[in-house]
């Protein structure tokens, strides 16, 4: 669709970063939050081209906390009830009780699977959904021209839009964003209580530790209403989640070796065919480097991939258990998959390559 102008009402990380994406595609965007300062600090370091209302704005996004997004939402469109142009969407992690409550055709419910433990305007990127999954919940009601508006833009940012109706999309969610930042917090919370009888233990945790627990640096104030509105799925989820930890449990308690390397055999393959964070897989190469944990070893592959003209289109650390090595995952362009490996191999690196598609 044609670029107009946008309006943004919530300035965290995830709404600043919406609007660094509007701006970048073309959209003229006019932001504001409840909080003055930073929507002040959005204005001052171009996250927003003004603030204010989005009183003319033809595409408004509710980037608020998710207990305000209804009732934001529904003011919107109420204000503007005779204009059909009008498309409200928002980003709440939470559908289905949104959704029933914002009763409007021109309302598309939206959730970008995307984030980062940065905060506010300061830690936005416009290229935070590239290759994200921004999931679009329209139901019966909703109109098809606001769904293909909000469907166009998502992709202009260059995110992958799924459709899931809002009950679906809520408890697919618990398990994989919910639940996972619950269990992150009270592991954190286990080992930092026992830190305080042995105040060694949090100098030893591991990369695993470290990577396991790292989502557990984000807001917490966004998760209460989270998981008050979608208590439903997250308590299911969690429920199930106890029932393997107690299937688990037994194994150990048993020695049953057998059933333990199936479990682990079945979460590494698992974790090993999640599918990319980008776009055109099928164009892309993983490049598994088993990495020393020891300073300048990013900036050496990093440097000698840049220099090849190798673009790094996605990169993960994932830190051995204990001890000091780890596996750099890179995902490169194919094209350059060949040439990257020959250059590795010349400074000492054993990579492993597989094509995503």
């Amino acid at each position: 669709m044609t670029p107009g102008r946008a309006g943004v009402v919530g300035l965290g990380l995830v709404g600043s970063s919406v609007a660094l994406a509007l701006r970048s595609a073309g959209w003229r965007v006019v932001g504001s939050d409840i909080d003055e300062r930073r929507a002040a600090r959005a204005l001052e370091i171009g996250v927003v081209d003004a603030l204010g209302p989005p009183s003319d704005a033809t595409l408004v996004v509710v980037a608020t906390p998710v207990a305000a997004v209804a009732e934001v939402a529904r003011r919107l469109l109420a204000e503007r009830r005779s204009d059909p142009g009008l498309v409200v969407t928002d980003v709440g992690g939470v559908k289905g009780q949104i959704v029933d409550m914002v009763d409007d055709p021109r309302f598309v419910g939206g959730h970008p699977m995307a984030g980062s433990e940065q905060e506010g305007p300061d830690g936005a990127s416009a290229d935070l959904f590239v290759g994200a999954t921004w999931v679009l919940t329209p139901t019966g009601s909703t109109d098809p021209d606001a769904f293909r508006t909000v469907r166009s833009v998502v992709a202009s940012f260059g995110a992958d839009a799924v459709e899931l109706s809002p009950r679906r999309h809520d408890a697919l969610v618990a398990i994989v964003s919910h639940l996972p930042h619950l269990a992150a917090a009270t592991l954190m919370c286990l080992a930092s209580d026992a830190s305080e009888e042995h105040a060694v233990l949090l100098r030893l945790a591991a990369g695993g530790f470290r990577d396991m627990t790292r989502i557990a640096a984000g807001e917490p104030a966004i998760w209460p209403d989270i998981f008050r509105d979608n208590a439903g799925a997250v308590l299911v989820a969690l429920d199930d989640l106890q029932e393997r930890l107690g299937r688990a449990r037994r194994m150990i308690a048993e020695g049953d070796r057998g059933a333990l390397i199936e479990l682990l055999e079945q979460a590494r393959s698992s974790r090993r065919n999640l599918p990319a964070r980008v776009p055109h897989p099928e164009l892309l190469v993983e490049c598994r480097l088993p990495v020393p944990d020891r300073p300048g070893v990013l900036a050496e592959v990093t440097t000698v991939l840049g220099e090849l003209g190798a673009n790094i289109r996605d990169i993960e650390i994932a830190h051995s258990a204990e001890g000091d090595r780890g596996v750099l995952v890179l995902v490169i362009d194919a094209e350059a998959s060949e040439r990257a490996r020959r250059a590795l191999v010349d400074l000492g690196y054993r990579p492993a390559l597989a094509r995503l598609g």
